[in-house]
């Protein structure tokens, strides 16, 4: 279960009173009402948020591979291992002393590169009726 799915979103700016200029000069009744750009970002779903992207071409151009020759695929599965290669269990005499956790997933284009992989893995398996238990 992942928790930030029940947190809220950047509570510093959620629980914060904004005024508007025109609001602190004038003594109406009226509540003040936040501006619309502050709304939009600060109560909006993480995912839909306007967000800067230096990795997003990066990102197109993974998913934008198209998988056209049954070398390529192999290639592609030779190259992406199937489990992340970091994670390691340090044992002395049968005990767990220390344990890495799969650092691919700090990786930014880790999704992509994954998807790229089980692209190559369907083309093989689909299209060129290759065995693919050897990539698994």
């Amino acid at each position: 279960m992942n928790w930030s799915h029940y947190r809220t979103p950047d509570l510093a700016l959620s629980s914060w009173t904004w005024l508007p200029n025109d609001a602190a000069t004038s003594h109406s009744n009226t509540a003040p009402q936040p501006p619309a750009t502050l709304y939009r970002t600060a109560f909006v779903a993480p995912s839909l948020r306007p967000q800067c992207a230096p990795l997003q071409p990066l990102r197109q151009w993974l998913n934008n591979i198209e998988i056209s020759s049954e070398a390529q695929a192999r290639r592609i599965c030779q190259a992406i291992p199937a489990r992340c290669p970091f994670e390691r269990e340090v044992r002395v005499l049968g005990k767990t002393i220390l344990r890495i956790p799969p650092l691919c997933k700090l990786n930014p284009v880790y999704e992509e590169v994954v998807a790229l992989r089980f692209r190559a893995l369907c083309y093989l398996a689909d299209e060129c009726r290759v065995d693919v238990t050897p990539y698994c």
